[in-house]
């Protein structure tokens, strides 16, 4: 098992496993985020930020998460170095990739980079802030919380953020339009016929991932 793992193979297979990890938290996430823009009050936004923050699956649920995270990237990043030292190590002539090939699946490393960026922005504005309680509270229902609407929407109120925002979620959809199909074909559930069905919903769900964050800033920086 401990040589699988170090294979190829193995690794694949473990990207694959934490990329779809990934792809059901961040539905979860879109779908919380979302809810940003039907509530002015921030009651609604609060009370579920409020919810995933202090229940207790939410508490064992986070390590694991970021622990999704760090092998995916760490896993990828390996893999991405082995494949481009075999490529340089191939004494047969180079072919056009482009003919053969997606332009999300041959710059994986580099979406990933910039996904990788968006995280960190992500991570410093929001998910530290909250953690460090370096923001306000508010008082709903008798429940003191994290006022994580202000906090927010404050950032969402500055352009330039949005524009980095909104390339990140590009970014991430571009990521995730080729490797949604990907995830499913190393762990043996793509066939020819699949893989066209996973194509369709691995883009559909591209887009739903890139619109809905990026439809988020534009909406309050433009009401």
């Amino acid at each position: 098992m401990k040589g699988f793992l170090k294979s190829s193979i193995g690794k694949k297979l473990i990207m694959s496993i934490s990329g779809l990890f990934l792809i059901t938290f961040l539905l979860v996430h879109l779908t919380l985020n979302l809810l940003l823009m039907f509530d002015s009050t921030g009651e609604l936004f609060n009370t579920a930020a409020n919810f995933m923050g202090s229940n207790p699956m939410m508490k064992v649920m986070e390590p694991i998460l970021v622990l999704g995270f760090f092998v995916h990237i760490i896993y990828g990043a390996v893999l991405e170095i082995q494949n481009r030292m075999a490529r340089g190590a191939s004494k047969y002539a180079k072919f056009d990739q482009s003919k053969s090939s997606k332009w999300a699946s041959r710059n994986m490393i580099y979406l990933g980079i910039a996904v990788f960026a968006f995280l960190g922005l992500h991570i410093a504005n929001f998910f530290l802030k909250i953690k460090m309680g370096d923001v306000g509270e508010v008082n709903i229902g008798g429940v003191h919380m994290h006022d994580t609407y202000t906090l927010v929407t404050s950032l969402f109120a500055i352009w330039w953020y949005d524009v980095i925002y909104v390339i990140g979620a590009i970014a991430l959809g571009l990521h995730l339009n080729h490797g949604f199909w990907s995830a499913f074909q190393t762990i043996g559930l793509s066939n020819d016929l699949w893989r066209k069905r996973l194509n369709v919903v691995g883009g559909l769900y591209a887009i739903i991932i890139a619109v809905g964050f990026s439809i988020i800033p534009i909406y309050f920086l433009i009401f």
